[in-house]
């Protein structure tokens, strides 16, 4: 677990104000000086990540903010900074001292939680000081709490037994193919080595397929698209299942007999990490766009742009093709999303491969919210080589029931 992607970990976000120990309590959980300790208020600037093995949570994400209540116009930035956060917190823990005046600070953040639905818990931490404040307006107002020392360890297995309580399901996503294939299956993965690849080696959601082609006692077996006749040619059986990268649909398509299921690891991760059935009813969009309209290519993770880049080259080419509009195009990446969605007729969004579960459904709830139509790279190109239904079937019968439109939307 040691190796468990960040996107894969649990979030834990520590809020609260300066100096009331976030940090310390930090060091205390995992055991060892992860973040930077001081007596001056403020020493956390910008979310500080810790990926992390805690026993008996598991692998963790552990996310150190800046005080909530921090001065000044750097101070309003790291603030704006800290709540992004709350994008990507699956649990949220409000540390505070013994005497601690809560208020407003505390309370908006409880007005989050709530409103977002996210599991949160006051911590009181130095509870090996005196002081009584916290904890009588804390029971006054039922907000859930534990009080903790980050120097004597009082209390600390007890938090980490409660954070595992308040994990909520979403967090641990839904299988990415263990539930639609059996041990003894044998799974083809496509794999196209372009300019894009990274030299020497396959890219995070492939290596995360096969893993769990693996852990599912099922058998994988790799080629790229050139090979894929003779790949399943060599086959004693047909395979159970072929994945393609979705870049290659119309060649896997046109080279795969129909019989054989077919689907993509966009598609996989889209029903991994976000809500596949908002991306299906979203791709459907493509048909009412016109001439001006602005799409939104959201990206996740920041790599170096390729000439053959498919948020900024191939995707824009692809529409056009179908469409015969003049589209406008705004792309953004890692954390960047905007707030104000509504001048957008569509946004795209990557597989989410780099990004935890907590942050694409924030996007696509924020989308939904703002009445602006969501789908993902993978949907979208498989909509647009006429395979949308194909790859979307083998998850028919999975853990999470798909709803694929009766007929396609009218205009």
């Amino acid at each position: 677990m040691y190796r468990t992607p960040a996107s894969n970990r649990l979030h834990i976000g520590i809020f609260g104000k300066r100096n009331t120990g976030k940090s310390s309590l930090i060091n205390a959980v995992t055991g060892q000086d992860t973040a930077i300790v001081s007596e001056i208020a403020g020493t956390t600037t910008d979310p500080v990540y810790k990926a992390m093995e805690i026993v008996p949570i598991g692998p963790c994400m552990l996310i150190d903010t800046a005080g909530i209540d921090d001065e000044g116009i750097l101070g309003e930035e790291r603030v704006r900074r800290t709540v992004r956060v709350l994008r990507k917190t699956d649990v949220g823990l409000i540390v505070v001292s013994p005497d601690t005046q809560i208020d407003s600070f505390e309370e908006e953040l409880v007005a989050t939680f709530t409103q977002k639905k996210l599991p949160f818990l006051f911590v009181i931490n130095k509870c090996d000081l005196s002081g009584a404040r916290a904890k009588e307006y804390l029971a006054q107002k039922n907000h859930p709490f534990i009080e903790v020392s980050s120097v004597t360890k009082q209390g600390i297995e007890g938090l980490k037994l409660k954070i595992i309580d308040l994990a909520p399901g979403h967090w641990s996503p839904v299988p990415l193919v263990g539930d639609i294939i059996d041990a003894g299956d044998t799974v083809v993965l496509v794999c196209p080595i372009d300019s894009a690849m990274p030299q020497g080696r396959l890219i995070l959601p492939q290596v995360q397929v096969m893993r769990d082609v693996l852990d599912s006692n099922a058998m994988a077996v790799v080629t790229k698209e050139t090979e894929l006749t003779a790949a399943v040619a060599g086959l004693k059986e047909k395979p159970r299942l072929v994945i393609t990268d979705s870049q290659v649909f119309e060649v896997v398509r046109d080279t795969l007999a129909s019989e054989i299921p077919l689907t993509s690891f966009s598609t996989v991760f889209a029903r991994h990490k976000g809500d596949l059935n908002a991306f299906i009813a979203g791709v459907y969009a493509v048909e009412d766009l016109k001439d001006g309209d602005e799409i939104l290519i959201a990206e996740a993770c920041t790599h170096h742009v390729q000439p053959e880049d498919i948020g900024r080259t191939k995707i824009p080419t692809w529409l056009l093709n179908h469409t015969h509009k003049e589209l406008q195009y705004e792309v953004v990446a890692g954390v960047d999303f905007p707030d104000d969605l509504s001048r957008f007729s569509l946004v795209i969004s990557c597989g989410g491969c780099m990004v935890n579960r907590r942050e694409l459904m924030h996007r696509i709830e924020k989308a939904g919210q703002q009445r602006v139509p969501i789908t993902n790279y993978g949907i979208l190109m498989a909509y647009l080589s006429g395979i949308l239904e194909r790859i979307v079937e083998p998850f028919l019968n999975g853990v999470v029931k798909i709803q694929m439109p009766a007929a396609r939307p009218a205009k």
